[in-house]
């Protein structure tokens, strides 16, 4: 499945060019109360305005059974 399949211009100034960057390292996500190791966050960034347009785990798995 592709994520960004619905993606085709950036809601905010209209640029049809977008990117992809991974945030890792000590901005990783991790899951509350477990011991596990953290996740990279991957974003969909706008490359005129650069608003972040989608954000995403990239292993969601790891947060189950996390629920509040």
């Amino acid at each position: 499945m592709n994520k960004y399949h619905d993606i085709k211009e950036c809601p905010k100034c209209g640029e049809k060019e977008l990117g992809v960057g991974i945030q890792n390292g000590y901005a990783a996500i991790f899951p509350k109360g477990t011991m596990s190791f953290g996740a990279n966050i991957e974003h969909i960034i706008c490359t005129e305005c650069g608003l972040l347009i989608e954000t995403y785990v990239m292993k969601p798995d790891k947060f189950k059974n996390t629920m509040f």
